[in-house]
C-alpha cells in the first residue's frame, strides 16, 4: 500500500470523545439561553419603567406589571436600585443565576444593568 493511499478519518474514541464534548455544550447552552433571555425581558421592563412617573411607587408598579406579563421572577420591584442622575431617573438590578451541571459543581453566571 501506498502512503498516500491510507484512509484518513476519526476513530471511534474520537468519535465518542466529541458527541460527548458536544452534548455537554448542548446541555449547558440549552440550561443557559433561556437565562440570556429573561435578561433581556428584565432590561427592557427596566427600561419602560423607566419612562413611567416621577415617582418610585409608580416606577416600581410599573416594573411589577411588565414582569408579570412577561413572566419573570428573577428580579422583583423590591429588587431594583432607582436613583435620578441629572434629573433623569436611573434603575438599576444585578443577580446571579446557577445551573446546575453535576453533582457540586455549578455554573454561576452573574447579570447587571440599568435602564438607559
Amino acid at each position: 500500500m501506498r502512503q498516500h493511499d491510507r484512509q484518513r478519518g476519526i476513530t471511534l474514541i474520537g468519535l465518542i470523545f466529541w458527541g460527548a464534548i458536544l452534548a455537554f455544550i448542548v446541555v449547558i447552552g440549552a440550561q443557559a439561553v433561556p437565562t440570556a433571555t429573561e435578561y433581556f425581558a428584565i432590561q427592557k421592563a427596566v427600561d419602560q419603567a423607566a419612562k413611567a412617573g416621577p415617582t418610585v411607587a409608580d416606577i416600581r408598579s410599573a416594573y411589577s406589571k411588565m414582569a408579570d406579563v412577561d413572566y419573570i421572577s428573577s428580579v422583583t420591584a423590591q429588587d431594583l436600585d432607582i436613583t435620578k442622575v441629572n434629573d433623569k431617573v436611573v434603575i438599576s438590578f444585578a443577580y446571579n443565576k446557577e445551573i446546575h451541571i453535576a453533582g457540586p459543581v455549578y455554573l454561576l453566571i452573574k447579570y447587571a444593568g440599568h435602564s438607559h
